[in-house]
């Protein structure tokens, strides 16, 4: 038995109490239980038979008849019944003609902390391809909606950018222009942006102070992530001299 279970890399205890069964032990089915989407399944197959393919646009057209779950329910549901990629979702990983201005195998999209990354350059910086894909991103509503809202709040704080000077040079960089794209966030319909607006309204004071003031304490809060760093390199073991010497160092 102790042969079976490092063979196997099983306990022990597993292993017994197989070998000791008079039967072989079948595994139970698992019956699943009633589930919330219920209610919505005809209106589901419906729609699913009708050629939507789409999770996300049918989990909003059932939420709008009372539906109180997730995206992701619709998502497993839909995706069991799945063949083929959906020709109506720009999202979707196509294996249909490759797009010639997306060089991406299967026309995907990148990894979301790229696209993330693409959504808050500015147009200029973005080579073809990039600038395609999020031509692409924008065909769906609510992603061209967070996308606009992403790119003229990185405008915001772009204009306080050291490279700008101290003084604002443009009108982007208003407290009017704030609350404004304020207003717009807490009410967009997208659950992660509305939360990340109100977080930047219960600091608003420190928000605006940072968009309209000259002040920044960028590199007080600079100089001592490094000397953190610093002193973590060293596994916390640094002393002052020590510290002192790298700090100098490396200056």
């Amino acid at each position: 038995m102790l042969r079976i279970s490092r063979t196997l890399k099983l306990a022990r205890a597993t292993v017994r109490k197989y070998a000791r069964a008079e039967t072989f032990p079948e595994r139970a089915v698992r019956v699943p239980g009633p589930s919330i989407l219920d209610p919505f399944l005809q209106y589901l197959e419906q729609r699913h038979a009708t050629g939507c393919a789409n999770a996300l646009a049918l989990w909003r057209e059932i939420r709008a008849r009372g539906f109180g779950g997730t995206s992701r329910q619709v998502h497993r549901w839909l995706q069991t019944r799945r063949t083929a990629p959906a020709r109506s979702m720009p999202r979707m990983r196509c294996g249909n003609a490759p797009n010639p201005t997306n060089p991406r195998p299967n026309g995907s999209f990148p990894s979301p902390k790229q696209m993330a990354w693409l959504c808050v350059q500015p147009q200029s910086a973005l080579a073809a391809t990039e600038a395609a894909t999020l031509a692409r991103l924008k065909q769906d509503a609510e992603a061209a909606r967070v996308l606009a809202l992403a790119r003229r709040f990185c405008e915001l704080v772009r204009e306080r950018g050291v490279t700008h000077g101290a003084e604002l040079t443009s009108s982007c960089a208003t407290p009017a222009t704030f609350e404004q794209w304020l207003a717009e966030a807490r009410t967009c319909g997208v659950r992660t942006v509305e939360t990340f607006a109100q977080g930047l309204e219960q600091d608003g004071d420190a928000v605006r102070a940072a968009l309209t003031t000259p002040w920044s304490n960028a590199q007080a809060e600079g100089q001592i992530t490094k000397l953190k760093f610093l002193k973590r390199h060293m596994f916390g073991r640094a002393s002052f001299n020590l510290l002192r010497r790298r700090v100098l160092l490396t200056a």
